[in-house]
């Protein structure tokens, strides 16, 4: 059953060059809220995708410091999680939810 609290979990599938090389050993990566927990985003995977996870890795993204046109910014802290599926599990996430 899907449940509301699924969909602020996960923030959007992150689609870069390294996202996509991870996706031959059957692993997805995706932008998640700060304060999930790995249970969560096992939870709000299966019950959105309706696969089988084996294992959820996390890791927090500090923001850089970036200057534009002499002004000093600071980019957002971004939590990623690195999602493990089972065998024969995919996930397209090139179509929306």
């Amino acid at each position: 059953m899907t449940d509301l609290r699924h969909y602020d979990v996960i923030v959007s599938p992150s689609i870069t060059e390294k996202s996509t090389l991870v996706s031959e050993q059957n692993q997805i990566v995706f932008n998640v809220a700060k304060t999930a927990s790995k249970p969560e985003i096992k939870a709000a995977i299966e019950a959105l995708f309706g696969v089988k996870v084996l294992a959820v890795n996390t890791l927090l993204r500090k923001g850089k410091t970036k200057r534009f046109r002499g002004f000093v910014g600071k980019q957002k802290d971004v939590k990623k999680a690195i999602v493990t599926l089972a065998d024969g599990q995919s996930i397209d996430v090139s179509t929306g939810l």
